[in-house]
Formats: C-alpha cells, sequence, structure tokens
C-alpha cells in the first residue's frame, strides 16, 4: 500500500489541477445566470435558491429563458424544459456511482454535485484515487463557486447590461473543450464527438430545450452498446501490460 501512494500523488494532483480549472472557468458562467434570471423576473433570493438547490446550469438557464419569453405563464413550461434538460445527470450517476463509495450522506451530497463539469473531470483520471479527487473537488470548486456569483450577478445584474458580451460562456465552453480535447486520440470518441454535435446542432431549432441534449447522448450510447470504430481498439488495449498490475 505505502509503496502505490506515490505513484498515484501525481494522478491526484493533475486531478485536482483540472478541477480548478474547470471549476473557475464554469463558476464565473454564474454571474451570466444570475443577471438574466433577475432580468427574466425572478427576485436575488429565488435566483440563488435556485443555484443553492437545482445547481444545474443548463436547466437553470432553461428555467429563466422560458421565463424570460412567456412570464409566469409559462411556469409549467419552464419547470418541463428545466427537468427534461437535467435528466442527463440520472444517466451520469450510472457512471459516476463506483467512484464514489460507501455512505448515504456521501451519496445523497454526490447526487446533488453529479453534473457535467465533476463527471467530465472524474472519468477523464486514470485511476480510482484521482477520479474520486476529480469529482469531489470539481463539485466543490463549482457550486461554492457558482453559488458566490450567482448572488453576485443578481444583485448587479442591471449594470452589466447585456452579459454575453463578456464571453463567460465561451470561457466555460473554452474549458470543457480542453478537458474534452485530449480524450480525443482514438477512433471511436471522436465519432461520438462528432456525431452527437452533429445531432444537437440539427435538433436544437425545431425540439424544446433538453430533447437535443438527450438525443445526442443516444449517439455515445449506441457507439457504446455496438462498440462501433472500438472493437480492434479494445483487443489492442487487452493485449498491452498493464503497467500499474490493475484493471
Amino acid at each position: 500500500m505505502t509503496g502505490a501512494q506515490p505513484q498515484s500523488s501525481p494522478e491526484v494532483a493533475a486531478a485536482i489541477r483540472s478541477s480548478f480549472a474547470v471549476g473557475l472557468a464554469v463558476a464565473a458562467y454564474g454571474i451570466s445566470f444570475g443577471a438574466l434570471s433577475v432580468a427574466a423576473g425572478l427576485d436575488v433570493w429565488q435566483t440563488c435558491v435556485l443555484s443553492l438547490l437545482m445547481f444545474s446550469g443548463g436547466s437553470q438557464f432553461a428555467l429563466v429563458g422560458v421565463i424570460a419569453t412567456g412570464g409566469a405563464a409559462a411556469g409549467g413550461a419552464a419547470i418541463a424544459s428545466a427537468v427534461l434538460l437535467g435528466t442527463r445527470n440520472s444517466l451520469y450517476a450510472l457512471r459516476v456511482a463506483p467512484m464514489i463509495g460507501p455512505g448515504r450522506l456521501k451519496r445523497l451530497l454526490a447526487g446533488h454535485w453529479t453534473i457535467d463539469e465533476s463527471t467530465a473531470v472524474a472519468t477523464a483520471q486514470p485511476t480510482l484515487e484521482s477520479q474520486r479527487a476529480g469529482f469531489w473537488w470539481t463539485g466543490l470548486v463549482i457550486y461554492v463557486g457558482w453559488n458566490l456569483t450567482t448572488l453576485i450577478g443578481a444583485l448587479i445584474g442591471d449594470q452589466l447590461g447585456d452579459v454575453s458580451r463578456y464571453g463567460l460562456d465561451a470561457a466555460a465552453a473554452a474549458a470543457f473543450l480542453g478537458l474534452l480535447w485530449p480524450r480525443l486520440k482514438q477512433l471511436q470518441p471522436i465519432t461520438v464527438a462528432v456525431g452527437a454535435a452533429v445531432v444537437a446542432a440539427v435538433l436544437m431549432p425545431v425540439l424544446p430545450a433538453g430533447v437535443p441534449v438527450l438525443a445526442a447522448a443516444l449517439v455515445a450510447v449506441v457507439v457504446g452498446l455496438t462498440n462501433l470504430f472500438g472493437t480492434r481498439e479494445s483487443d489492442l488495449a487487452e493485449a498491452e501490460p498493464d503497467p500499474m498490475g490493475e484493471r
């Protein structure tokens, strides 16, 4: 056990660095949400409660986006859009559950912090220890940062004007792309990325918020179940010796 710890330390440190890089970029985007939420008609407290309890950026933006266009009368449609978009997190839970470890309170908190970024950082790591570090640190950094910047955005929203001009949405997307890019070394993940992007882009103009994301996720499901473009790669991986002495 003592001999294995030094080998895992650099990997854990790398996971924590990724957590802060992605987490800070995403948290900055909370300013945009806070400002847009107040502009849509919610007050500061309602906006902050959304970030504290919902804590799913895509669902939160979907909710305030529908309210902004339809007012209070569109509340039902806004909730439906947010719920639909948030169902993707239940799929993430299947992937990150083995990384969390036992304990009801730990799993309850993990369920709240299972979002795009915590899942992406965790699954990008090579060992179980670094996966856990990536998940928890990313969740912590984003949760604290997102709620702080939501409050800031809600308080100074009127002074910000058009929040899209600051490029906060681009910063979050760039951080996510930076995390994804090193994984696009083989044909199968490239196929999933391109296929999902095409499906989402085609369906976004014609389907409600959330549906294109779920449809794009089906690309990964189909490719994964059928192992398209991955048979040869899997065979080669099984034939290679594991330098860590474990699977």
